[in-house]
């Protein structure tokens, strides 16, 4: 969330910035304008309706020493005191307004993000990797996997509807082989913490990563989430959704708490399945397990000072990098534009990895900062040490959070058996994952 002050003081730039994401400044703020003067006009007609009744207070107690009549002071005052608790009344409620406004008002992006429209204004920053060639003509992975019995989507269609996978065999071995490798790499190599989140949480944790209110319709809900609530503000503590993806649940971990600089920063990785809806997603990557209702995937969550996120973002990035690098496939790293750019981020690079059978770069993971757009919401803060004068205090900060996948691993599979397969339909399986996986190969079990 943006802070109020910012935005009361620098309204033009944030209309600007929202026009930049090609959203309507209008729209999301409303009358900002004058809810805020109509919320500080309440507040000072408050402090000086308090000074006056102060002196009322004065004023009695001078009369019944005096031993005159207070009752018309007396009157005066209980007079105010309702003034009083309707200006908090008016007051409380302009405050919901604004807080409900801004909830609705995404992150601006930085300076240093290119202005666009949609993903084709995007820019290509870095590739790695030679595209492979190949003496045959590369399938896509449903053909791939169907070829060799370790994809059914057909079977899950019937389980589940559209938009799931079973993995049988060594496709389930390949997905479980590919967490233990991402997740051992990132503790043991890049000194991350390895969680092992709920995979329910309750709005207040999608409130606070940004995922509610505006997108509840994208979120798989249990019977006690009230939707309608949540697209009204209203965010409970008792209440359970399905994650769509574990961000959410990490990132809150620390919610409502200051921690201690000195941990800071804090570098946490999970593995856990997500959830989503996809309720924009009708008619789009229907062939394979692109995008699903039901997914595998280990995330990258760090929280750290102001002044180090843009070298952390650059290093976060870096450690999704290496994966892809360790399982030698192909990849760019493109920064997002401002119209591409997700609600909570104020700067987003996309690692997407080459697909040979469908000629195409797809995302395989999103490495976002987000400031304290999301430190905000959640409440999470720390004391910096700097500063510190004569035994004074420094003011509490938001921490600055960092996320994003290392990696996908529905797509980091898929995206093997096409970069990886071989002439007689069989999958190479990368050095990097055959302590894991037990084979070099995978070839259909006759």
């Amino acid at each position: 969330m943006l802070d109020l002050g910012f935005v009361r003081g620098n309204l033009d730039l944030v209309e600007a910035k929202l026009r930049a994401r090609g959203a309507d400044p209008a729209a999301l703020l409303g009358d900002f304008r004058a809810l805020d003067q109509s919320r500080r006009q309440a507040i000072t007609t408050a402090e000086q309706l308090k000074a006056r009744r102060n002196e009322l207070s004065q004023q009695v107690g001078t009369l019944k020493k005096a031993g005159q009549d207070a009752t018309a002071v007396m009157e005066e005052t209980r007079a105010l005191k309702d003034r009083l608790d309707e200006l908090d009344k008016i007051a409380a409620s302009l405050d919901e307004q604004l807080r409900l406004s801004l909830a609705r008002v995404p992150n601006l992006t930085r300076d240093e993000v290119p202005t666009g429209a949609s993903e084709t204004d995007n820019v290509t920053v870095k590739t790695w990797g030679a595209q492979k060639n190949y003496d045959f003509a590369p399938r896509p992975h449903w053909e791939i996997g169907e070829a060799l019995g370790i994809l059914d989507l057909e079977r899950a269609a019937k389980l589940s509807g559209a938009r799931f996978a079973v993995y049988m065999g060594a496709g389930a071995r390949l997905e479980r082989a590919l967490i233990s490798f991402m997740l051992d790499m990132h503790t043991q190599k890049h000194g991350y913490t390895e969680v092992l989140p709920p995979f329910m949480v309750n709005s207040k944790s999608l409130f606070g990563t940004g995922q509610l209110p505006k997108f509840a319709e994208d979120l798989f809900r249990c019977s006690d989430a009230d939707a309608d609530a949540a697209t009204r503000g209203e965010f409970r503590d008792n209440d359970h959704w399905l994650i769509p993806t574990a961000e959410v649940p990490v990132t809150n971990l620390y919610r409502d708490e200051i921690l201690d600089e000195a941990r800071l920063p804090i570098s946490l990785t999970a593995y856990t399945p997500c959830f989503r809806a996809e309720a924009g997603a009708a008619g789009k990557d229907t062939r394979g397990i692109i995008r699903q209702h039901q997914f595998q995937k280990v995330e990258l969550v760090k929280f750290v000072r102001p002044e180090e996120s843009d070298a952390q973002h650059e290093q976060l990035t870096r450690n999704a990098e290496e994966i892809l690098e360790a399982l030698e496939l192909p990849y760019r790293r493109v920064l997002l534009c401002t119209g591409d750019t997700g609600f909570s981020s104020a700067k987003t690079y996309d690692l997407e990895v080459w697909l040979p059978g469908q000629q195409v770069y797809r995302e395989i993971s999103s490495c976002s900062n987000f400031d304290s757009f999301q430190a905000r919401r959640a409440n999470i803060r720390y004391r910096p040490s700097a500063g510190l004068q004569g035994g004074t205090k420094a003011r509490l900060e938001f921490v600055h959070t960092l996320n994003g996948s290392g990696l996908a691993v529905g797509r980091t599979w898929l995206a093997i058996l096409e970069n990886c397969q071989q002439a007689d339909g069989s999958v190479l399986v990368p050095e990097a994952l055959r302590p894991y996986m037990s084979t070099d190969r995978i070839a259909r079990v006759q």
